[in-house]
């Protein structure tokens, strides 16, 4: 498939088969062609809770509006982003520091300039860090969505749940956000796929001011 196949392929599927399993190595192809998406200062400060269990799963719907496509897709994937993913003595931050200076990309010299960056981009306002966090794990969300596609599989992004209610249901440490729900699996069988919804067009995208 073409890029453009792939994206006019991808739907957000209501309805799953939850008697067909999703295997395990194409959950982990969809991460690893997700994670190439582009973070600010390559931080990547995304995560995934991969959620099979049934019980589990009967857990998260509670807190996702009791919607039955959480227990009947064979997986849902929590997605978190980390708003502390800048901070110095951060394991992906020191990583990647150590990377930079491998490839050449960056010199020791450089790391009071790269730690100065990085605050002043995410503590300008009390919503920085979680814009930061936030913002970048939608790229690799996407990503997992589009992948999902190329893989055969189908995929529903929800955002209809109560962020609190799940982060303490799954004891998810505060320093994460909780963007989106992702359910992932295959259309059960004799479901019809109604046409794509209306999206915006150029003229309605395009904006300027002043």
């Amino acid at each position: 498939m073409t890029y453009r196949d792939i994206v006019e392929k991808r739907r957000a599927i209501n309805f799953f088969d939850p008697d067909r399993p999703v295997r395990e190595e194409d959950v982990k192809e969809m991460i690893e062609i997700a994670a190439r998406a582009p973070s600010s200062f390559n931080l990547q400060p995304w995560n995934l809770m991969i959620v099979r269990d049934p019980d589990a799963k009967t857990r998260l719907r509670k807190h996702a509006w009791d919607q039955p496509k959480v227990t009947e897709a064979p997986v849902v994937l929590i997605v978190l982003a980390d708003r502390s993913g800048w901070h110095t003595g951060h394991p992906t931050v020191e990583k990647n520091w150590k990377e930079m200076l491998a490839s050449g990309k960056m010199m020791p010299d450089k790391r009071e300039w790269f730690t100065n960056a990085t605050r002043s981009l995410y503590t300008w306002s009390p919503n920085a860090e979680t814009a930061f966090a936030v913002k970048n794990t939608a790229f690799f969300a996407m990503g997992l969505m589009y992948a999902a596609t190329s893989l055969g599989l189908e995929t529903h992004p929800l955002d209809g749940f109560d962020h609190e209610g799940v982060r303490k249901e799954f004891k998810v440490p505060e320093q994460y956000w909780v963007p989106l729900l992702l359910a992932v699996g295959y259309l059960r069988p004799g479901v019809e796929v109604l046409p794509p919804k209306w999206r915006k067009s150029y003229d309605e995208i395009v904006v300027s001011f002043g």
